[in-house]
Parts: structure tokens; C-alpha cells; sequence
């Protein structure tokens, strides 16, 4: 990746970067862009958490016996591994990090229409965190990150209620961030700059927005009846005092389908935004794109129950649950064909972020495919609950919601940090990650074909060589992540300082400094052309697609 220093400004403007530094100023910021690195670097210390505990069990599943951890220990390792993960890692990575920065650039403002929640949000999702971690801390918890009853409200340990607690008081930083981009996107963006003059990336944002608003409080309800259970003795999921278990499911599952989306959309968002910049064209099909992420929002509330459909539902209620799972992958594939008719017709470039974006395609036609046979009855009947969706689990999740973020963040690195990293380096990382995922995950779904059930470290010895295999690209995968680490950390002191542009692309982010200025422009820009306007400058033009209301910005 090359780019030369902007000295197009005699004076360096303030940026956060390179304001006064003290606790203080990051602690009890307002800046949209330092509240995003805080949230950037507490994810990235709840990922490594979290990939250690999947190291760990690991490590005991390389052979049949329970030679390394104990039934009970193994079973709050991976509940430690889902927790973290999910909540606190996978839900807010796109959205905390890199929806935190660019929204309020990308559509031309100075900041989020809510400051003080915007970082109020942060506080609230490292006290839901602490939480978890006081859980695992104290004894750890055993119920697996569904926390399914009855089993989490009478028989697992008493950690289930702080583990709880932290995943309750975490969906709240989740509602106030989807709150703060709702109310930005509608009132905020920039003159000209109207509603399918957007980036795709912003549309993304705003339809997670939505899910995050209609779904989430649903969950935390949820959350608060196993609490009052367990706590209390209300009997309101457990069948011996007169509950229904089968209602947690229903609740749970409500929130934690379209929460895939809150996953999978803003990667989705991403994937659009690295498509166009490096096939240097306009997205074919922009409007159908927009769309089928607002149906992919609605949808997908509609199609809980298929992960029901052994658990006491009705084959008429599970005929209905199959045809909409079906359904909703259909706006999911209209976004693949856009994105292939783009890159048909474009001038492709195989930069890292690419890399990841063509990651991000592979693993997650592999994820949606295997979908299928689960959302068929009579399939999943034989393949529920086994290492089958595992696998298919984490391909869609790891596979488009972590090659996503990572694209994402390669993409707009040099924006947030002012420096460029080795793009050789950072190509083969990409190449290692790839390959160690598809070697950790592949053999799983054999393993779920032949029967070997999910959460059991004990098991026939015929089914070791997979094992084997999936711990080894584990271990590789976790490589891939280091070497990814280590550069990106070295680039912040060692890196060129990158320029405005140094992609060449599109948009409004790329028309201000590296980093942004403390209020993200030197003066309110005025959008003049269609978004992705590529075919307004050539590849090698300095001319601005974006002029403020006194000229070039």
C-alpha cells in the first residue's frame, strides 16, 4: 500500500491523535473517533479472552479422553469462549468500532447527534463486561451462552446470575449506539447528501440500528425472568413450579436469529464499501442492495423457530418457520449477485482489505449453504445439536461478521490512525487466516455428519483425526491473528503517513485529513455527485467529488 504525506497544510490541525493526551481526555471524551478506539481496544482485549478459552478446549479435544480439563470445567470454558464472544465481542465489533467513526464522517457531520450517550454506551458495555468476567472469574458458568432452561435457572451454578446481569446491562450500550445512528442518519448528514446518495455502509448501520432497537429489549426481558426465577423462585420457564421452558426458547431465540443480522449487516455494509473502491465502480444494483438490507432487518424477525423445530413445535408451525428461513436468504443472495455483477464488470485490485472481502464471500456462501439443510426438517432432525452447527455457526458469524471487521479495519486504518502498514505482510496474514479458518471449521461439519454431538469433550476415537485437524487450524488461525496484530501495532510508530486517499475511493471520509480534525471537516461539505461517483475523476484524478459551501473542501 503506497501514499505520500499530505503537506497541502501549513499548519497541522488538531486531531485526536495528537491533542493533548492525558486519561482524562479519552475517559471523559466526547469525540466520536477516541470513543470508537476505546471501544476498539476493549473488544480486541475481550476477543483475546475469548480465543484463548477456544484455544483451551482445543487443546482437550485432540484426544477422546477428558485428559486436560474436567466435564464440568470444559463446560465453562466454551460457555466462557460463547459469552464473550458473542455479547461482548461479535454484536459490537462493526457497529462500536467502525460505525462509531465513520458514521458522523460519512455523511458529513461533526459529531454524533448524542454525545454524552455515545460514550455513556461505552461505560455501560465495560460494565456489563467486568460482570462477565467477575462471572468466570468466581467459578464460571456452565450453561452455555443461551443460558436454556430449566437448566440455568435451578441446577447450573450461582454465576449465572452475574453472567446474566453483564449481558443484560451490555444490551443496553447496544440500544443507546442504535438510538445515537438512527437519530444522526436522519438528522445530520450533510447538504446534498440525501437518502440514496448514502453509502452502503451507512445503510447498513441503520437497519442494524433497527434490528438492535426491536429486538434487544425483548432479550433483556428475557433475561431479567431467569434472574427473578433463580433469584426469586417465580415460576416462569421451570415446568416444576408451573413454567414453560420452552417459552425461554421462544423469547430468546426472538432477539438472537435477528441478532445474527446485527452481526452479519454491518459486514455486509463493509463488504459493499471494499467491492466498490477496489473494482472502482459504482455497485451495480445500489437501490436493490439498500433494500435488501431493510428486508433482511424485517425478515428476519419472522424466523426464530427454526431453531425449534425438535423442541415440542408443531410440524405446521415448523412448515412455516422452514419456508420463511428459506425466504429471507433470498435478499441475502440478491447482494451476492450485485456484488459479482460488480466485480464482473470492474477493475479488481487484490489489496488486503479485498482479500478479506473475498474471505468474506467464500466463507459466508459456504455458511449460508449449509443453512439450508437446517432449515429443512428433516435434515436438522438428524443434524441438530451436532458439530454440524457448530460449523455452520461460525461460518457465518467468524467467517462474515470477523473477515468483515478485519476488512474493515484494514480498509479504513489509515484514516483512523494517519499511517499505512506493510501490505505484504498484511497479505499473507489474510492468506493464513483464511486457511487456518477452513481448516478449523470444515471438519466439523464431517463431524456433525457421522453424529458427534456439539459441547462434549468425550467421544469416539474415530472421530480424533477431525479433531486433530480443527485444533491444528486453530492454532493456525490464532498465528494468522498475531502476525495481523503485530504489524498493525507496528504501523502506528513505523508506518508512511498516509494522505487523505490513499485507496482512491469514494466518499466523504476521504475527502478529510488522516486522522479526521477533532470536529471531522474544516468546514460543512456540500455532496455534488451520486455516491461511488467514480466515473467523475479518473483513478489517477486529484479532483474532489465533495465541495464545501466555499469551495473544494
Amino acid at each position: 500500500m503506497s501514499s505520500a504525506p499530505d503537506t497541502s497544510a501549513s499548519a497541522k490541525p488538531k486531531n485526536y491523535l495528537n491533542e493533548k493526551i492525558t486519561v482524562s481526555s479519552w475517559l471523559l471524551t466526547l469525540d466520536h473517533k477516541r470513543i470508537a478506539i476505546l471501544y476498539l481496544v476493549s473488544l480486541l482485549a475481550f476477543f483475546l479472552i475469548g480465543g484463548l478459552a477456544a484455544l483451551v478446549f482445543r487443546l482437550e479435544l485432540m484426544t477422546p479422553e477428558a485428559d486436560v480439563l474436567r466435564s464440568e470445567t470444559y463446560n465453562k470454558f466454551f460457555t466462557t469462549h460463547g459469552i464473550v464472544m458473542i455479547f461482548f465481542f461479535l454484536i459490537p465489533s462493526i457497529p462500536a468500532v467502525l460505525g462509531n467513526f465513520l458514521v458522523p464522517v460519512m455523511i458529513g457531520a461533526r459529531d454524533f447527534a448524542f454525545p454524552k450517550i455515545n460514550l455513556a454506551s461505552w461505560y455501560v458495555f465495560m460494565f456489563g463486561g467486568v460482570l462477565a468476567l467477575v462471572a468466570t472469574i468466581a467459578g464460571g458458568v456452565e450453561t452455555g451462552w443461551t443460558f436454556y432452561t430449566p437448566y440455568s435457572t435451578m441446577y447450573a451454578n450461582s454465576n449465572v446470575i452475574l453472567a446474566v446481569c453483564g449481558a443484560f446491562i451490555a444490551g443496553f450500550s447496544s440500544i443507546m449506539t442504535g438510538l445515537n445512528f438512527i437519530v444522526t442518519i436522519h438528522k445530520m448528514r450533510a447538504p446534498g447528501l440525501t437518502w440514496f446518495r448514502l453509502p452502503l455502509f451507512i445503510w447498513a448501520m441503520y437497519a442494524t440500528a433497527l434490528v438492535i432497537l426491536l429486538g434487544t429489549p425483548v432479550v433483556a426481558i428475557t433475561l431479567v425472568m431467569i434472574f427473578v426465577e433463580r433469584a426469586f423462585g417465580f415460576g416462569i420457564f421451570d415446568p416444576s413450579l408451573g413454567g414453560d421452558p420452552v417459552l425461554f426458547q421462544h423469547l430468546f431465540w426472538f432477539y438472537s436469529h435477528p441478532a445474527v443480522y446485527i452481526m452479519i449487516l454491518p459486514a455486509m455494509g463493509v463488504v459493499s464499501e471494499l467491492i466498490s473502491c477496489f473494482s472502482k465502480r459504482r455497485l451495480y444494483g445500489y437501490r436493490v442492495i439498500v433494500f435488501s438490507s431493510l428486508a433482511i432487518a424485517v425478515i428476519g424477525f419472522f424466523v426464530w423457530g427454526h431453531h425449534m423445530f425438535v423442541s415440542s413445535q408443531s410440524t405446521f408451525a415448523g412448515l412455516t418457520f422452514s419456508f420463511l428461513t428459506f425466504f429471507v436468504a433470498v435478499p441475502t443472495a440478491l447482494k451476492m449477485l450485485n456484488w459479482i455483477m460488480t466485480l464482473h464488470k470492474g477493475s479488481v485490485s487484490l489489496a488486503s482489505p479485498m482479500l478479506y472481502a473475498f474471505g468474506f464471500l467464500g466463507l459466508f456462501v459456504i455458511g449460508g449453504l449449509t443453512g439450508l439443510f437446517l432449515s429443512t426438517l428433516a435434515t436438522d432432525i438428524h443434524l441438530h445439536d451436532t458439530y454440524f452447527v457448530v460449523a455452520h455457526f461460525h461460518y457465518v458469524m467468524v467467517g462474515g461478521g470477523v473477515m468483515g471487521f478485519l476488512g474493515g479495519l484494514h480498509f479504513w486504518w489509515p484514516k483512523i490512525t494517519g499511517r499505512t502498514y506493510p501490505e505484504g505482510i498484511a497479505i499473507f496474514a489474510a492468506i493464513v487466516i483464511f486457511i487456518g479458518f477452513n481448516l478449523t471449521f470444515f471438519p466439523q461439519f464431517q463431524l456433525g455428519v457421522h453424529g458427534m454431538p456439539r459441547r462434549y469433550h468425550v467421544y469416539p476415537e474415530e472421530f480424533q483425526v477431525l479433531h486433530i485437524a480443527s485444533s491444528t487450524g486453530a492454532m493456525v488461525l490464532g498465528f494468522g491473528y498475531l502476525i495481523m496484530a503485530a504489524y498493525l501495532l507496528w504501523s502506528l510508530k513505523f508506518g508512511k503517513i498516509a494522505g487523505k486517499n490513499p485507496w482512491n475511493a469514494r466518499g466523504l471520509e476521504w475527502e478529510t485529513d488522516s486522522p479526521p480534525p477533532t470536529h471531522n471537516f474544516h468546514e460543512t461539505p456540500v455532496v455534488r455527485h451520486p455516491v461511488y461517483a467514480y466515473e467523475y475523476a479518473s483513478e489517477t484524478s486529484n479532483e474532489p467529488d465533495v465541495q464545501s459551501e466555499k469551495g473544494h473542501v
